[in-house]
């Protein structure tokens, strides 16, 4: 028995989208080697102490290269857990110290990720949750709203970090390059991210690793002195085929204020929705 005209067209017009969608795959999958190829190729150029000039796309996209590529880090990076200690030096006062684990899910941009961060110290236990731009917290399971400065200070670190640099393009932001320059015996690519916003973070990049040395920016109250916020990135490792660093020094106006120490890192661990609302609704 042969079948109906109908059921031959439909298979036919079947078998024809699906080559096309196998010829789609493979032309993407070949576009995404080129541009990997390419990268590859940049990044070899900027470490291998090359004489031609190169563009801020150039240098960034090559950091970007290194640090997993962005389609690697957007996978890999899609939900993580974050655990270690925070150290704080107060500048009128003891050193303090939390054990902190740090949640998140990654968003299409800053502004759009969930982060939680908990901390615990030798008298109490609290929480920071970062979602749809805002920021609250929880004590012993009760909302709060942290004080303004303590809000501002969340904000500004998740926005003046290395996630500003390597995700510049989701965050619709600009980026210059103000030149090349040598400090305490190590040649650096000076680059600037300014966002939406029109928050400026300017990125000290190794000419020879291509790693971010160090961001620096200024941030103070409206009409108060701005402080100039430096953050070091030490110890890098390979975590899941990307680069991320293990400690990390800021500094106010040159003075130390807070050093983060990362025990682990772990990538793709998913994390529930739930643990980001607020139970006041």
């Amino acid at each position: 028995m042969s079948l109906p005209d109908s059921i031959h067209a439909a298979r036919s017009q079947q078998d024809t989208k699906q080559q096309d969608t196998k010829k789609q795959d493979a032309k993407s999958k070949d576009t995404k080697q080129q541009n990997a190829k390419q990268d590859n190729k940049e990044a070899e150029k900027l470490t291998q102490g090359s004489k031609e000039k190169f563009t801020a796309e150039q240098i960034v996209e090559s950091v970007i290269f290194l640090y997993g590529t962005r389609p690697g880090m957007e996978q890999i990076r899609r939900y993580g857990v974050e655990r270690g200690k925070i150290t704080r030096y107060p500048a009128d006062g003891n050193a303090d110290e939390a054990n902190y684990e740090r949640r998140f899910v990654r968003g299409e941009n800053l502004d759009k990720d969930k982060i939680r961060l908990d901390q615990k110290l030798p008298t109490m236990e609290y929480s920071l949750i970062f979602d749809d731009g805002k920021l609250w917290g929880l004590i012993n399971g009760a909302a709060f709203t942290p004080r303004q400065d303590a809000t501002a200070s969340f904000i500004s670190q998740h926005h003046h970090s290395l996630d500003t640099l390597l995700r510049y393009k989701e965050c619709g932001s600009t980026i210059s390059l103000e030149g090349k320059e040598q400090q305490k015996g190590l040649d650096l690519y000076v680059v600037d991210v300014v966002d939406k916003e029109k928050r400026k973070t300017r990125f000290f990049i190794s000419a020879r690793s291509l790693r971010v040395l160090w961001l620096e920016y200024d941030e103070g109250p409206p009409g108060g002195v701005p402080v100039k916020y430096t953050r070091k990135f030490l110890d890098y490792r390979v975590v899941q085929q990307t680069l991320a660093p293990y400690r990390i020094v800021l500094l106010e106006n040159g003075r130390e204020s807070q050093v983060t120490n990362v025990l682990t890192i772990t990538y793709g661990v998913k994390v529930s929705d739930s643990i980001f609302k607020n139970p006041q609704g």
